[in-house]
């Protein structure tokens, strides 16, 4: 297609700006060294409901305090995701059947600096592929059962490209593929989707894994490969799939689908019979490896993983909850370390109490990929956050960063 500038976008679009109170500078990080890279955290204030993300700055995860209070950057909207790519920070206004939003900044300085800010769809999967971010709008009404995406280049900052596709074909069972994230490996997409029958997510196929093969840049479907030892690999907005360093992906399946209660079809239930598990695609091929299945549940003791952080050497920092009688999964979260080649689940000590934890940072978690250290934000109940630095090789947390003001939702890097 022809390419679009974002100027020419901008202009048609309705643009969103910050508030001029926000763009202060953090006082307590006053190093703003050319060339130092920047750890970016995104903190929602401590309100009732309708506040907007703060993007903060430090030099370290490791120990200090930063705040909100006076400083940083404030988002527009109240869903914000984000995504770093190409040495750039990406902030996406989820609209909830609005249109949204995509803001873009780089550092300058050891500032965060804003390149554009411009209105768009709101997409529910996005990705780093290549130089571009690929964004995805996705239909749940089996009426119009149309999925839009759209390539945005980072380098040019202009939206290069833009195609649709049918979502009934990509399981032909009659029901919507819904992607639950959007992964490059190699040149080509790997998109893991679930099967939806309606905007209430519940389907009647629960027992099942699709992963669909699309070409690059041009989006084109390839092929579907499935598994049906556990259930759809992610979740909603989370990306299942996780590269190792040999080129081998692991996908990690929930088990909670939902499908209508036959009692009140107004009404869902997890039916999932199949285990939380945790499934290999060999590198450069398309299928699951038949010979491998780490059956989490079994080996956890009940829980299942609902998101992972890769941190290299094998190893995976992941947000679990237990498996209760009912069948339903506990409210609470579990933190552990999980080896996808030994096949080991390790609970992490060192993380306050349960009763004292109001959340963790479920998405954009941050490592280095050394094999062994992760960051996830907690915050308390007592309306202290804090960065905690996890050892997956020993499963243990030690206290980092305070962030004073807010709750961490999102902890990324620039260089």
């Amino acid at each position: 297609m022809k390419t679009k500038s974002l100027l020419s976008v901008l202009a048609a679009a309705i643009l969103i700006t910050s508030c001029s109170k926000s763009e202060n500078p953090n006082p307590v990080d006053p190093d703003p060294t050319p060339g130092v890279g920047k750890y970016i955290v995104a903190v929602t204030p401590i309100a009732s409901t309708g506040v907007a993300d703060y993007l903060v700055t430090s030099n370290s995860l490791d120990d200090g305090k930063v705040s909100i209070i006076g400083n940083g950057i404030e988002q527009d909207g109240t869903w914000r995701y984000y995504l770093s790519t190409n040495n750039k920070f990406f902030s996406f206004l989820y609209g909830q059947g609005n249109p949204g939003a995509v803001t873009a900044y780089n550092l300058e300085n050891g500032k965060l600096k804003k390149l554009t800010n411009f209105q768009s769809e709101t997409v529910a999967a996005f990705a780093a592929v290549n130089d571009d971010v690929l964004m995805a709008k996705m239909s749940r009404n089996l009426a119009t059962p149309t999925h839009t995406w759209y390539r945005v280049n980072t380098n040019s900052l202009s939206i290069v490209g833009e195609g649709s596709m049918n979502a009934l074909e990509l399981a032909n069972n009659g029901e919507i593929g819904y992607f639950s994230w959007l992964t490059q490996v190699g040149n080509k997409v790997y998109a893991p989707f679930f099967c939806i029958e309606s905007s209430s997510f519940t389907t009647k196929y629960p027992n099942k894994a699709w992963v669909a093969v699309f070409s690059y840049p041009d989006m084109k479907l390839e092929k579907v490969f499935t598994d049906e030892r556990t259930s759809y690999i992610g979740q909603y907005f989370t990306n299942g799939l996780g590269t190792v360093e040999n080129g081998d992906i692991y996908a990690f399946s929930a088990a909670n689908a939902t499908s209508k209660r036959k009692d009140d079809p107004t009404k869902s239930e997890i039916t999932t019979t199949n285990p939380s598990a945790i499934l290999k695609i060999s590198s450069g091929t398309t299928e699951f490896d038949k010979n491998y299945f780490f059956n989490v549940t079994e080996i956890s003791g009940g829980y299942n993983i609902v998101n992972w952080t890769y941190v290299g050497g094998n190893n995976f920092i992941v947000s679990s909850k237990k498996k209760q009688s009912d069948g339903s999964y506990s409210a609470e979260t579990t933190i552990a370390a999980v080896n996808v080649v030994d096949k080991t689940f390790k609970t992490v000590t060192g993380l306050p109490n349960a009763s004292e934890i109001k959340s963790f940072t479920q998405r954009n978690n941050y490592s280095k990929k050394d094999g062994k250290i992760g960051y996830i934000g907690v915050n308390l109940k007592s309306g202290k956050s804090y960065v905690y630095k996890i050892d997956a090789t020993a499963a243990t947390a030690t206290t980092g960063l305070e962030v004073e003001g807010g709750s961490i939702t999102a902890i990324e890097h620039l260089d």
